[in-house]
């Protein structure tokens, strides 16, 4: 796949405590970049769901090529989350018809696993249209399976929270114990940190 192309790949669902960490990668050719600029592409947390669900099939359209690949809950808690991070990526990758000559890659770290040219932006979602409708795709998705998740998992507002360890969702977990989707070591190591926090508060008292 030559210069012609943007590639950009991101994750979401990455510090949540249920279910699994979604990527996906997009290329597009400079002509549709701009296009989807103009349909408002850009980071996904800046827009709406509603924004997000309307602008998914226009991304789809426009894009040369694409690829959404995850990690389960169970290779999170097996590999760590760093490790299932770039397996979803690396699956997302394989989708693609051609592998890239160059890989744009939102945040910091590197994609360990690829054996080609990356490149590491920070805030990069913001930067490239590549890697903004990359975001899009991935959260759609994710948040697609949370929806579907919730229905057979009632009573952890899955769709409300979408997996994330918000005060109301390690409530109920605390009340009524977890899931097989839930990430036991996420669950273990906010325990752990409250716990700590709960000593801390103490000892200050004193």
């Amino acid at each position: 796949m030559n210069k012609l192309f943007e590639i950009g790949i991101d994750e979401v669902g990455k510090g949540a405590v249920f279910g699994p960490v979604f990527s996906a990668v997009v290329v597009l050719t400079e002509k549709n970049k701009t296009i989807l600029r103009q349909f408002g592409v850009t980071d996904s947390k800046r827009l709406t769901p509603k924004k997000r669900k309307l602008l998914f099939p226009k991304i789809l359209l426009l894009s040369s090529d694409y690829g959404i690949g995850q990690s389960s809950a169970r290779e999170i808690d097996k590999l760590g989350i760093r490790v299932a991070t770039e397996l979803s990526m690396i699956r997302a990758l394989r989708k693609l018809k051609e592998k890239p000559s160059e890989l744009l890659i939102d945040g910091p770290l590197l994609l360990r696993p690829w054996m080609g040219i990356q490149k590491n932006i920070i805030s990069g979602d913001l930067k490239f249209t590549s890697i903004a409708s990359a975001s899009i795709l991935a959260k759609v998705s994710r948040d697609s399976l949370m929806e579907r998740l919730d229905k057979k998992h009632p009573g952890f507002f899955i769709f409300k929270n979408k997996g994330y360890g918000t005060k109301e969702h390690l409530s109920i977990i605390k009340d009524n114990g977890i899931t097989n989707l839930h990430r036991k070591s996420f669950l273990r190591n906010q325990i752990l940190f409250k716990a700590h926090q709960s000593r801390k508060s103490l000892t200050n008292c004193f």
